[in-house]
């Protein structure tokens, strides 16, 4: 049979900027089976500008789909935000191909196919769960009924249909037991790896790897654990090891993405995994999503020896019970903060995700949930990902809120962004509510959603780039409201601070030092220090290593004044933020400021990762001055080999005409 896929097509940048792995195991699947498939990855289409967006979306698709020729079978992929339009090209193919079957399929299906096939005569079937078995099967069957759907689909698990009693459904199909089973990718059949990333001008060449299926829990939020019938199945870890490994093999792959939502759940195998990483050599960098109750100190450390540098922690709330409310399943005690050091300590940055306006969070559950924020990006290079909360279809919370849940105007979720944006589409979603929650939010007072879209929007941003300037504000209003015993207005938590923050209405900056000069002088030294610290560890990030120059000398980053002792001011508040009582912060502030260098020696993933702060002798830092004055006087030094150790850390970079000699790290007592 004559077969083409396509995934629905979307405007999120990150799904676009890769091709998605369900597809091309489809068409390893069908291409397996004998049948001749075309793959579309309309999303990749619309990013490089071979189909229209906005109101010309749908029809647009639907010519490019034209183009490839008319198939025997039409399927369409989709995500719970692709569906509208994915209907709206199912419109426009069935008038230009009245005779061929099409099908949906997806995770957008979940609790939805019996639904779509009563209202949209378009749509002629659904294959429901895993398709690599059932979608060979079902065009087997209709090649042997001539091509007549109702004649197969009913000797084919795992599908729904329009009968001839109304809408049918075929026995659920059983997971694949095996894994190993599954196709290679049909990578020649969507765009190169490089084309990709081309769209979006990345760089980074992240790769999907299909590395699992399925989730065990129930959260109330997600319908990963129902659409799987809460089972959970990784890529044996032989075969995950191979697939990784291919792609060196790619131009334009750099990375890998494992997908499996839960990586760790199965210990024995991620060790496995790690172990044969290592063992054969292979140095593709790598990330994966996980629970952060699942990977504990060892096996972090195994996973950054192997190549891991980020992980996605789903957290969800700094507050136990909220996370219980919600079918977390994560132990009240477990300690959050601890998992942030360890991934700190394995050289793997983690992105944690938190959400916002959960069920049963009142603002002692959101005052937690910022605080966890605000403790952890002093621990680490973190990456903060605060989400509203959204009661999709298949999901706990949809079936409990979903009828009272409505789409805001202008506030979209996230699962929802880049979707939905066509007249059609809206028009859709507006007249079928109940199926297109992905566009809800749950019901709560203009106001609350006001503040909790500016702290999920603004307020991570200011967190990751001063997360220690943030930190001495809660620190210094904490110490100041229990001096006075000031308690009404609950000084010094980390909402507060961020309401003062938004009612400001300014930069961060320019409220961070008029907030510090309200507590004194010896608090605005600390502030002043501690945002030209953390501008410049934004800059030198941003910038990487610099590279010599033919016949100068330059700072290899960049220097900082500071009479903060910059080394133990993160740790001291953390203290304060974590004591009952006060953490006196005088101490931090010399008379007299030190040099410190902010340095980026090498290049590495991460935000902010491979960037250092080195404390400087005297003598070090003259000579650090004495780039743009003192050349002939440096390049002698250098000659001599006296400068080596700066030169190896980043803190000066020579000339490329003067020799690269590279000498043994310095003592501690060389840099104080």
């Amino acid at each position: 049979m004559k077969v083409l896929l396509a995934s629905a097509p979307h405007a999120d940048t990150f799904g676009y900027s890769m091709p998605p792995p369900g597809l091309l195991r489809l068409g390893g699947a069908l291409r397996r089976a004998g049948h001749d498939v075309a793959l579309e990855d309309l999303a990749h289409r619309l990013a490089s500008g071979a189909i229209e967006g906005g109101d010309a979306l749908a029809e647009s698709a639907a010519e490019l789909l034209y183009a490839r020729g008319r198939p025997d079978l039409l399927g369409l992929s989709v995500m719970g935000a692709t569906l509208p339009v994915a209907l709206l090209i199912a419109r426009e193919v069935r008038g230009r191909w009245p005779g061929v079957p099409i099908l949906l399929g997806g995770p957008g299906m979940n609790g939805t196919d019996v639904q779509v096939l009563e209202r949209f005569d378009e749509v002629d079937a659904v294959v429901r769960g895993e398709a690599e078995v059932t979608l060979p099967e079902l065009c087997a069957e209709l090649e042997r009924a001539s091509g007549v759907l109702q004649d197969a689909v009913a000797r084919v698990d795992g599908v729904t249909f329009r009968g001839a009693h109304g809408v049918e459904r075929t026995q659920d199909r059983g997971p694949i037991r095996d894994l190993d089973t599954l196709p290679d990718y049909a990578w020649d059949l969507l765009p190169t790896i490089r084309s990709y990333k081309e769209v979006t001008g990345e760089e980074d060449g992240l790769v999907p790897v299909d590395s699992g299926r399925g989730c065990v829990y129930d959260c109330s939020f997600c319908s990963i654990g129902r659409t799987w019938g809460r089972r959970s199945r990784p890529l044996p870890a032989g075969r995950l090891a191979d697939e990784v490994a291919a792609l060196r093999g790619i131009p334009g792959a750099r990375r890998a993405y494992l997908c499996h939502d839960l990586f760790g759940a199965h210990r024995t195998h991620a060790i496995e995994f790690c172990d044969a990483l290592g063992v054969r050599g292979i140095d593709v960098p790598w990330e994966v999503r996980a629970r952060a109750d699942h990977l504990d100190a060892e096996l972090l450390h195994r996973m950054g020896a192997a190549g891991c540098d980020r992980v996605l922690l789903g957290i969800e709330s700094g507050s136990a019970r909220v996370r219980r409310r919600n079918q977390k399943g994560m132990r009240d005690d477990f300690d959050a903060l601890q998992a942030v050091d360890d991934c700190a300590a394995a050289g793997i940055t983690p992105i944690l995700s938190l959400i916002l306006g959960l069920p049963g969070e009142e603002e002692e559950d959101l005052d937690l949930t910022l605080e966890f924020c605000a403790r952890a990006a002093l621990r680490a290079g973190v990456q903060l990902s605060l989400h509203l909360v959204n009661p999709q279809p298949g999901c706990a919370l949809g079936d409990e809120l979903g009828s009272t849940s409505q789409p805001v105007d202008g506030i979209p979720p996230d699962m929802a962004l880049g979707a939905g944006e066509s007249a059609g589409e809206r028009a859709l979603i507006a007249a079928h509510p109940d199926l297109f929650s992905t566009w809800a939010l749950l019901p709560m007072e203009p106001a609350r959603l006001d503040e909790l879209v500016w702290l999920s929007n603004e307020l991570p941003e200011t967190m990751m780039r001063f997360p220690r300037t943030f930190a001495a504000l809660l620190a210094l209003d904490r110490a100041a409201g229990r001096a006075c015993e000031r308690d009404d207005d609950r000084p010094g938590t980390a909402l507060a601070q961020a309401r003062a923050l938004r009612a400001d209405g300014r930069s961060f900056e320019t409220f961070a030092a008029e907030r510090a000069a309200t507590h004194g002088r010896v608090a605005r030294v600390l502030v002043d220090d501690l945002l030209t610290w953390e501008t410049a560890l934004v800059r030198v990030g941003a910038r990487g290593p610099r590279r010599p120059r033919a016949g100068r000398w330059r700072v290899g980053g960049d220097l900082v004044d500071a009479r903060v002792d910059l080394g133990r001011i993160g740790a001291l508040l953390d203290e304060a933020l974590a004591s009952p009582g006060c953490v006196d912060l005088h101490g931090v502030v010399a008379e007299a400021p030190d040099t410190f260098a902010v340095v980026a020696p090498a290049p590495a993933p991460g935000r902010l990762a491979g960037v250092r702060t080195l404390r400087l002798a005297s003598g070090a830092a003259r000579l650090a001055r004495a780039v743009e004055t003192e050349r002939d006087a440096l390049e002698r030094a250098h000659a001599r080999g006296s400068l080596d150790h700066l030169v190896d850390l980043g803190v000066l970079v020579p000339p490329t005409s003067v020799s690269d000699a590279v000498a043994a790290p310095p003592s501690p007592a060389e840099l104080r």
